[in-house]
């Protein structure tokens, strides 16, 4: 391991980023130096301007992918390197912004119906039911469950923040019954490797397959069961703050842009139109006579 390397893995662990975010800027600041064939600190605005436009023309990359080299190099030479033109020098794409696919209630029945393993059935009605990330639901220890106070622990979830989740008593049942198969000890989904977790590439193989014998004609991801718990409590009224602290989100902002995906408050919406006096119906007018 370089000193330049070293030092930056240290910088990041000083601010107490996540485990993924370090391996993923380490990632990124690799590939960039591995392209000009040159340690990062030889490189400046005109290396990383070259970097950026290789990156959207020729590998095509989405903004989402692109705005993580920035954030890597950014890091880097903000923090790390502590260059001043580190901001300005290193734009961000504008990413698009895309309204997600959302289920109906029936289709997330449809669904769950369709995943025929006992424990990622339980895992994706967890997801559904407290509208946890997957990296959050496949952490859950048996522990995390209490039934006496109907709540979900979730332990350093995004952020790395603590938070409580509901606990409706259909998925109490739901896992009630897989425990007493699975009888699981300390990790509440474990996985194929002794004392790991399920990881998320099982779980979202799993979404793929059930998808397909489902039936349904919309991409379901474990996502997808997030955005539809969030979805479905805004249509029955539940308030966006609440929302918010269920979610975990970070900020109100995050959350309010489910409104855009409520179509059964947005548009059932009375339109001004309908407002006005009914009109007289339209009645076409004769075309004119031709004499020649």
């Amino acid at each position: 391991m370089t000193k330049l390397r070293q030092r930056m893995l240290d910088d990041m662990r000083v601010r107490n980023l996540a485990r993924n975010t370090q391996l993923s800027y380490l990632q990124q600041v690799s590939a960039f130096a591995n392209f000009f064939h040159q340690s990062p600190d030889k490189l400046g605005p005109e290396e990383i301007r070259t970097y950026q436009v290789h990156l959207t023309t020729v590998k095509q990359l989405a903004p989402s992918s692109l705005c993580i080299t920035v954030a890597a190099l950014r890091f880097l030479y903000q923090v790390t390197l502590k260059q001043a033109w580190a901001i300005e020098e290193i734009p961000a794409p504008k990413k698009p912004q895309k309204l997600p696919i959302v289920l109906s209630p029936a289709e997330v029945m449809q669904f769950l119906a369709a995943v025929g393993n006992l424990k990622q059935r339980a895992l994706l009605s967890t997801v559904y039911a407290t509208g946890l990330r997957v990296s959050e639901a496949t952490h859950l220890k048996v522990t995390d469950i209490d039934s006496q106070r109907m709540t979900l622990r979730v332990e350093q979830g995004k952020g790395q923040k603590d938070r409580y989740v509901m606990l409706s008593r259909q998925l109490l049942e739901i896992l009630r019954a897989y425990w007493k198969v699975i009888r699981p000890v300390g990790w509440l989904f474990p996985g194929e490797v002794i004392g790991q977790p399920i990881t998320r590439d099982a779980v979202g193989q799993t979404c793929h397959k059930a998808c397909r014998l489902s039936g349904l004609k919309k991409p379901v991801t474990p996502h997808s069961l997030r955005h539809a718990f969030a979805v479905h409590l805004l249509e029955r009224g539940t308030d966006l703050r609440t929302i918010q602290l269920l979610l975990g989100h970070r900020s109100l902002s995050t959350t309010a842009r489910y409104l855009k995906l409520a179509t059964s408050q947005v548009c059932a919406t009375t339109s001004p139109f309908d407002l006005l006096p009914h009109p007289e119906p339209f009645t076409p007018k004769a075309p004119p006579p031709q004499y020649f």
